[in-house]
């Protein structure tokens, strides 16, 4: 049984304009996987939206089939008024094609985001300029209409770079007005990571639940554990977990992340897919 999105489509979208005008708090939706869209002020951002069947069609009928539990929040066509876009890695369910063409031509002067490393491979997916997305490495940033992001190396499933040291996997941290989000993007917890992070006073973490079983045949994540524990160590003020409920070889349960937050009494929100939620709890 396909998990149905609590909203979608023009709902959804219906939903997003509702707070357009909201000035004091943001607001974030999640999409699927590690998708979200983010609304500060009347500007919407989306991060790492996958929002087609590609990888469903692409793995059919071989051995590692990548079976939808989840259906389409909402058809990119409909995505609007949207200042960034951004991708973390070149992993389809992090870039895919199908979603970010329709995204960049319905969007002129949209800024794309992506680590500097993966310009040439995003340009052919994608099918634009190479030197239309902004490039990020670990310890840069770039600021664009009132919205930063910091770039953190994420290790999927280690810190890898190219020959000129720049990531090829890697996190965002996204700070407007007084608020700082962190996407991790797909990571483990490497090795001084909390010490990255920690200096930033981190409000919302979104981090992958998902875990590393090399079973699955394809790079891991943090677990349930890993990314409960890594949110009370770096002083992360609230999370909500993604990366799982979309394929059925590489998922996890919601509710053990929930117990392994609460037992280390870190705050969390676990979003139904196409769910709302609101800095007004912050």
């Amino acid at each position: 049984m396909i998990i149905p999105a609590v909203i979608k489509d023009e709902d959804f979208i219906a939903q997003v304009q509702q707070y357009e005008n909201d000035k004091k708090y943001f607001h974030l939706w999640w999409l699927g996987q590690s998708g979200y869209l983010l609304l500060w002020q009347g500007k919407r951002i989306l991060i790492d939206p996958y929002l087609s069947d590609s990888l469903t069609q692409k793995y059919a009928g071989t051995n590692r089939p990548h079976t939808r539990m989840s259906e389409r929040v909402v058809n990119p066509d409909l995505l609007k008024n949207i200042s960034i876009v951004s991708s973390s890695h070149n992993h389809t369910d992090h870039l895919d094609g199908e979603t970010l063409i329709p995204v960049i031509k319905n969007n002129p002067g949209i800024t794309f985001i992506i680590p500097e490393a993966n310009s040439n491979f995003v340009a052919n997916r994608v099918q634009i300029p190479e030197a239309f997305p902004a490039g990020l490495n670990e310890g840069k940033h770039i600021t664009v209409d009132g919205f930063t992001f910091h770039g953190i190396a994420a290790a999927h499933n280690t810190v890898d770079r190219n020959e000129k040291g720049a990531c090829l996997y890697m996190g965002y941290i996204i700070q407007f007005g007084n608020y700082t989000i962190y996407h991790s993007g797909d990571t483990l917890w490497y090795a001084g990571l909390e010490k990255i992070l920690s200096p930033f006073e981190i409000n919302l973490a979104l981090l992958p639940i998902n875990g590393n079983d090399p079973a699955r045949g394809v790079a891991g994540n943090l677990n349930v554990q890993e990314a409960a524990g890594l949110a009370k160590t770096a002083g992360i003020q609230h999370v909500i977990p993604c990366h799982y409920d979309m394929f059925t070889f590489n998922t996890a349960n919601p509710a053990d992340f929930a117990a392994e937050a609460e037992a280390v009494q870190q705050a969390y929100t676990i979003l139904p897919l196409g769910g709302h939620w609101s800095s007004e709890v912050l």
